[in-house]
């Protein structure tokens, strides 16, 4: 990154399933405790694996079978586009790569990336989700002789991306909220951390409230209406 680009003003942005749901992948649906029929906390938690480990695994292949054929979305280039006048750094909560296929250059994923494995040993080192490995099995080993699990933060796991997403939101000039209703910790809690002086924009097409900051201002639409929205208010 060039100096005169680290002048730019600083724009976080915290993204949510409704980011993704415009390019067909499921969303987590807080009304009825269901993903795409399933009970979260029998597939995307620590106990449902310890319960249950081959259903967790059959899960997250369905989960990658329906992402193979996902595009980013508009949304998501606008996003990537704002890069032109802006640092961007994107806090997601999403498991997909669309953010950096649209082209989005500094992106933190709070809850892992859904085409990375990890050994249940070794949190730290990840493996591409390809070949043999692009569905795993109870028995697929990592090199280091270990279970291999998706990268995925589950429920009633510690968020390690959550230090480095506080970092860049205490720096930030601007802030956006997008595809998430701010009622799932501990990212909702980013927030909290946003510099008083900075703006925050919130794009949802439902009400979203945050007690740390009533000021936001809301477009209540769809991702990609709104950041078309924003983007033309913010490139001005």
């Amino acid at each position: 990154m060039n100096a005169s680009h680290d002048q730019c003003p600083h724009l976080v942005v915290l993204s949510g399933a409704g980011m993704s749901a415009e390019s067909g992948l499921s969303t987590f649906r807080d009304s009825d405790g269901l993903w795409a029929g399933h009970n979260v906390q029998e597939v995307a938690s620590i106990e449902g694996w310890e319960q249950d480990p081959q259903r967790v695994l059959d899960f997250y292949n369905m989960r990658r079978r329906e992402f193979v054929g996902a595009q980013p979305n508009e949304g998501h280039r606008l996003l990537a586009e704002l890069e032109r006048r802006y640092r961007v750094t994107i806090v997601t909560q999403n498991v997909d790569d669309l953010h950096e296929r649209a082209g989005s250059t500094h992106v933190i994923h709070l809850h892992g990336e859904l085409m990375k494995n990890r050994s249940v040993r070794n949190a730290r080192v990840t493996y591409p989700a390809e070949g043999a490995t692009l569905e795993l099995h109870v028995g697929d080993l990592a090199p280091d002789g270990y279970q291999l699990r998706p990268f995925i933060v589950w429920f009633g796991e510690e968020v390690p991306e959550m230090i480095p997403a506080i970092e860049a939101t205490e720096r930030a000039d601007l802030f956006l909220v997008i595809g998430t209703s701010l009622e799932v910790y501990p990212a909702a809690g980013l927030l909290g951390y946003v510099p008083h002086r900075a703006p925050v924009y919130c794009i949802d097409p439902k009400p979203v409230r945050s007690s740390y900051r009533p000021d936001l201002i809301h477009f209540e639409t769809g991702a990609t209406e709104g950041m078309r929205r924003l983007y033309d208010l913010l490139m001005k």
